[in-house]
């Protein structure tokens, strides 16, 4: 074939081709046109299930849940993104936070001017005491810390109520990866009280079947001041903290006082 006339034939193939081709996208064509879809953000959440009330694993649906994870869908909801929640040992926590592996952790943070120095913090969402258990025989023995001098005192490592007792000379304090742990050595007789926050002292003593007779909560206020829960957040992440405190601001009045209830706090 002649170069000139296949030169010819082609360029009225392709003039062909992409006038269809726009006839296609054409309304009508037989091709949606596509439109822009608003993505609803989706914020991957740490906590460490094994803090109950406020998140455990549920042993019969093995999912995760609790106060927190109820107030976080919650929030969620208000403030118009979702969440995947993400269960993460707390001595790991706040590192998978800095490498980016989540975007918040809500586990019963509390907010201290030392954690405010590394991470931004949601608005507070609830507040809390340290509280004391010990086992139901030494009831009237122990009832403040000054009552323990030298004896030894379970808390879970790196929480509040571990700096508490650690900064008391006093007494020994023994950590432990998580307060189930430090409530077994507690019956065991390996410490003589556990420190933790109020709600959680609350639920080991008053509530689970498994240490309800055995435990005691002697002292639900061995701190002064109450301690402020927030969402952590890595630190300049102000978008992700715009979208938590958004959230936090448009909750139903309702919402904390029928989650207390249903978690058994009040």
């Amino acid at each position: 074939m002649n170069r000139k006339v296949f030169a010819l034939l082609l360029v009225v193939a392709m003039t062909a081709g992409a006038f269809l081709a726009v006839q296609a996208c054409k309304p009508g064509g037989g091709v949606m046109t596509p439109t822009a879809v608003s993505e609803i953000p989706k914020l991957k959440i740490a906590t460490d299930a094994a803090y109950p009330p406020f998140e455990f694993v549920d042993t019969n649906t093995s999912e995760i849940t609790g106060f927190d994870i109820d107030l976080m869908k919650e929030i969620a909801k208000a403030g118009g993104f979702e969440v995947e929640f993400i269960n993460t040992p707390w001595d790991g926590i706040f590192v998978g936070l800095d490498n980016n592996n989540y975007d918040a952790v809500i586990s019963a943070v509390s907010i201290t001017d030392e954690r405010k120095i590394t991470y931004d913090f949601s608005d507070p969402y609830y507040s809390i005491f340290q509280a004391m258990i010990v086992r139901k025989a030494d009831a009237d023995k122990y009832k403040s810390l000054a009552d323990l001098k030298g004896k030894n005192i379970g808390a879970q490592i790196g929480t509040t109520g571990a700096i508490f007792v650690g900064k008391d000379p006093n007494v020994k304090l023994v950590n432990y990866d998580d307060n189930g742990l430090a409530i077994e050595a507690l019956l065991k007789g390996d410490v003589d009280a556990v420190v933790c926050d109020h709600p959680v002292a609350f639920d080991y003593a008053l509530i689970n079947p498994s240490y309800m007779d055995k435990l005691i909560v002697t002292n639900p206020k061995v701190t002064d001041t109450p301690e402020p829960y927030g969402i952590c957040i890595k630190k300049g992440n102000a978008k992700v903290v715009d979208l938590v405190n958004g959230g936090l601001k448009n909750l139903p009045a309702d919402i904390i006082p029928t989650l207390e209830e249903k978690w058994k706090m009040k």
